[in-house]
């Protein structure tokens, strides 16, 4: 006689696949008819739920699209971002806007990040929960990698790390938000080349 297996559904399960479902929809879908259009009930259709369930769970779209890319980006347990140290600060940098450049020129992320980057400008408590959860993270992680350089003494000891981030990352972000020009690996690599440049510490007596 086999034991039978209880039948009883568990909940938390049930509220993580559905979670997953509506994320995924989500994202799926506001590339394919793009931000204006996306509708909580769209959403709710493509992942088989009701609006309900959305709604209990995100008060708008925009929240809906932000928690998708923390699921895109989910890794190990709780553990935080960090970049690449291999004692080569110009080539870690430029690794890592490399990557940044590919991620942005995808066109699977273009509509979901332009989205994004509306609602935030636009939603103060989505803004705040972007920078808790996201930005404030991965702004830590480039200020770590910095003061590792500032330790072997690559970078100047009174350097203000959040400036030299936004002068490393910022000239990235603002060429693919306002569509200026290419992103490329050779435009990354000169952002690296001007930014280290002016970032370096001085000979004494100069």
């Amino acid at each position: 006689m086999t034991a039978q297996r209880s039948a009883t559904p568990d909940p938390a399960r049930r509220r993580e696949a559905s979670r997953r479902a509506i994320l995924t929809a989500a994202f799926d879908l506001v590339q394919e008819v793009g931000y204006a259009k996306l509708s909580i009930e769209g959403i709710a259709a493509r992942a088989g739920v009701g609006k309900q369930t959305i709604y209990r769970w995100w008060p708008s779209k925009g929240t809906v699209i932000f928690d998708a890319f923390l699921m895109l980006s989910e890794g190990a347990a709780g553990e935080p971002p960090t970049l690449p140290d291999t004692g080569d600060l110009a080539a870690d940098l430029r690794a890592v806007l490399r990557a940044t450049v590919v991620e942005m020129n995808d066109p699977r992320y273009d509509q979901p990040m332009r989205a994004l980057a509306t609602e935030i400008a636009h939603d103060p408590e989505l803004a705040a929960a972007y920078v808790e959860r996201l930005d404030g993270p991965l702004k830590e992680a480039k200020r770590e990698r910095l003061r590792s350089a500032q330790r072997v003494g690559q970078l100047a000891e009174d350097l203000d790390l959040d400036v030299a981030v936004e002068m490393i990352w910022g000239p990235v972000l603002n060429r693919w938000l306002q569509r200026t020009g290419p992103l490329t690996a050779e435009y990354t690599d000169r952002v690296v080349t001007t930014a280290l440049d002016g970032l370096r510490p001085r000979p004494s007596g100069r």
